[in-house]
């Protein structure tokens, strides 16, 4: 039977995700979580040693986080995302099929080199204004938002669950890339085709914008006041990545953590980008996002309080025995429930410790768990919340029927092909 001290740590953790669910993309997350640290540790159900160790431990995360903030605010001033925008009207010109396979190929691009937040971000509002329109266009806003999960496997820099995991696992960049190259083609696949057969058709009679008005029938021609070509800023910005990948790689071959390359990396295309007068100090200063660096932290001490006090433990053993296709079968759609249940992050923060890292097969198959599995409810991720809000708020949001017509197939078909696909390379690699 749980004891009084999980039960009370259970429903904190509980009372701050229901606060953040129902306030998505605000930036307020850090006034549920930050409070909820704090009555914790005031109560004892976390001694304040251990509140500071998590974060200490949480710190290159942090930082990392931080960087990345900056980088994508640096390459959507650059122009990176006008270059995508554009390259989706022309293939809406070319057809339904086509303008997916755009949608699903940057949306994946997007989200393993500046992170599944960045997709959900960044890029859907301008899959909004290339679909806004179009009887299709429930094919291309759920596979932005279910590809910003589902596709963040193949580097430790595309999800927060990696950058947490990447530690534990005690892998370079390559040798992470290595083992979820197969599931992250395999998990896209199955979502692109699950999204391109089972969308239903959008009514697009009667759209209106935010203040009432008739929507216009959007320009699907980039203009030259529009831009989308490659502009010098784009085209530096772009090689500024490229070296940035090439940077992650070769540090984490020298047992060089992600996160000072990464604010190296930031820091260098911030000082160009404001030299250039792309953006400025205050505005590189906003992008780090300090509230939900907050949360993060906070909510890394609400969910140690019922790590320590049996959730952990309990999940742990529940693990299968072996490292079989089975075994990996169960801890992925295990990892996947639990990131339904508490979302994908705090899952993330319980499976770690529970698995440990003597088993790094269990450990990369719970991050398939955590990453595509979040996509079968819209609250199993903090990305999904914030796309929802950007498609509700421009009034495109697919319909709760339309969402899990989709998702309720793909997301354990998904699952178990991708987990099948680690299997497989695990046994190469």
């Amino acid at each position: 039977m749980p004891s009084v001290a999980l039960l009370c740590s259970m429903a904190v953790l509980a009372a701050v995700l229901i606060g953040v669910i129902r306030s998505p993309g605000q930036r307020s997350e850090a006034v549920w979580a930050v409070p909820g640290a704090l009555l914790v540790v005031a109560v004892g159900l976390v001694p304040l040693h251990v509140a500071l160790t998590t974060m200490r431990h949480l710190a290159p995360t942090l930082a990392f986080l931080a960087a990345m903030f900056v980088i994508a605010h640096v390459a959507d001033r650059a122009g990176l995302f006008d270059v995508a925008a554009a390259f989706l009207r022309r293939a809406g010109g070319r057809g339904m099929g086509a303008l997916l396979a755009a949608v699903a190929v940057t949306a994946v691009l997007v989200t393993t080199v500046l992170s599944l937040d960045a997709t959900a971000v960044l890029f859907t509002p301008i899959v909004v204004a290339a679909t806004r329109h179009r009887t299709d266009r429930n094919q291309a806003l759920l596979a932005t938002a279910f590809l910003a999960n589902g596709a963040s496997l193949l580097l430790p820099v595309a999800n927060l669950t990696n950058l947490l995991a990447i530690d534990q696992l005690g892998l370079s960049f390559p040798a992470f890339a290595a083992r979820m190259a197969l599931p992250t083609v395999t998990a896209a696949v199955v979502i692109t085709v699950g999204c391109r057969v089972l969308a239903p058709a959008a009514d697009v009679s009667g759209l209106v914008s935010g203040s009432g008005q008739p929507l216009a029938e959007p320009d699907l021609e980039p203009g030259p006041e529009r831009g989308g070509g490659w502009s010098t800023d784009a085209r530096w910005v772009a090689v500024g990545l490229g070296g940035l990948l090439v940077a992650f790689v070769v540090a984490s071959l020298d047992h060089i953590g992600p996160a000072p390359v990464a604010v190296v990396g930031a820091a260098a295309l911030a000082i160009v980008a404001v030299t250039r007068g792309l953006t400025g100090p205050r505005a590189v200063a906003r992008a780090v996002d300090p509230a939900f660096l907050a949360f993060v932290a906070a909510l890394g001490v609400v969910v140690a309080a019922p790590a320590r006090h049996g959730l952990t433990s309990a999940v742990a053993d529940r693990l299968p025995a072996g490292t079989g296709l089975l075994a990996l079968l169960a801890v992925a759609f295990g990892a996947a429930l639990l990131a339904n249940l508490v979302t994908n992050l705090p899952a993330t923060l319980v499976l770690l410790p529970a698995i440990g890292a003597h088993r790094p097969a269990f450990l990369l198959a719970a991050l398939i768990g955590v990453n595509v599995g979040p996509n079968l409810t819209v609250t199993g991720s903090l990305a999904t919340l914030l796309w929802r809000k950007i498609v509700r708020r421009d009034h495109v949001e697919p319909t709760t029927g339309a969402f899990f017509r989709v998702t309720l197939v793909t997301t354990p078909i998904a699952l178990a092909t991708a987990t099948v696909a680690l299997w497989l390379s695990l046994q190469v690699v």
